[in-house]
């Protein structure tokens, strides 16, 4: 039978690497010790440390007691922490929509990222521009936090001009193409951003039928040495699923849509045709500041 205290070795999740990477960060805030030291204070084996903060282990609420008052933590800092703690390992994890830390950190340490969109931009390749108008116009987000979360969401993107970025494939919806966000010069900036800095992008054209169209965003992430985590998020929920079939039925899902999206060249060829219309819009509409 195992020790009190003793750790639980499980499959690390999304959310079980953020919240170890968080003590992480509170160890080296509040205690100035390596990850050694830190561990000899604690009279436990390095290797303890590392698997904690790494999420590769569940720490026991003694191991979790211990650990945070060594880093000066009071018991209320405890049970907001123990609160979120206790689904970490869960094989399907619900979080805030506005808790971007842990969908940030799976990004960064993603070797592959598919993306599906339907009715807007995916977030990794949007202009500032058009993620200002969307949360602007969708009324989600208040005034005053609008500038906030437009840049948290550029700074995101800093993994794609990483020297070892992530592969990365983006499946949009042609009806996100047509779905007008912001102004023209808003939407010729952002149909440029997909030209020129997206990746791989593979289009969704109208004709593939509406079926697709009502299927929700959704991202699939794969790592060097983690399992896969497939990610889905509505104006109310993130879920990060680290279940088989969740993963599996995403596998499916991306290798049905390769077979109804446009090929690269296609996708840009389509793309360039609605750059031409805006710009055919342009001339139509005498504004000087509009080429």
């Amino acid at each position: 039978m195992p020790t009190v205290g003793a750790m639980t070795a499980i499959t690390s999740t999304a959310y079980s690497r953020d919240l170890g990477d968080e003590l992480r960060r509170l160890r080296e805030k509040f205690t100035n010790l390596t990850g050694f030291a830190f561990a000899e204070q604690l009279g436990w084996d390095p290797s303890k440390v590392s698997n904690i903060e790494n999420g590769k282990a569940r720490a026991s609420e003694i191991d979790l007691v211990q650990y945070l008052m060594t880093c000066g933590r009071d018991s209320a800092f405890f049970e907001r922490f123990r609160g979120r703690y206790r689904y970490a390992f869960d094989p399907y994890v619900v979080l805030v929509p506005d808790n971007l830390r842990t969908l940030a950190m799976t990004e960064a340490q993603a070797k592959t990222i598919t993306t599906y969109d339907a009715l807007t931009m995916p977030g990794l390749i949007q202009t500032p521009e058009y993620a200002r108008a969307l949360f602007t116009e969708g009324g989600h987000a208040a005034l005053e936090d609008i500038e906030k979360h437009v840049q948290l969401r550029m700074d995101r993107q800093a993994i794609l001009r990483r020297p070892k970025r992530p592969e990365c494939l983006f499946y949009v919806h042609e009806l996100a193409l047509q779905i007008r966000v912001g102004d023209a010069r808003i939407m010729e900036e952002q149909y440029l951003r997909l030209l020129f800095n997206s990746h791989i992008l593979r289009i969704v054209p109208m004709s593939a039928g509406a079926a697709i169209a009502t299927r929700s965003a959704r991202m699939l992430f794969k790592f060097e040495k983690h399992i896969p985590v497939a990610y889905a998020e509505t104006d109310v929920a993130q879920v990060f699923a680290h279940d088989g079939k969740a993963i599996a039925d995403s596998r499916e899902f991306f290798k049905w849509l390769e077979t109804h999206a446009l090929d690269e060249g296609q996708s840009r060829s389509l793309l360039t045709r609605y750059v031409s219309g805006l710009r055919e819009d342009f001339h139509e509409q005498p504004r000087a500041e509009l080429a």
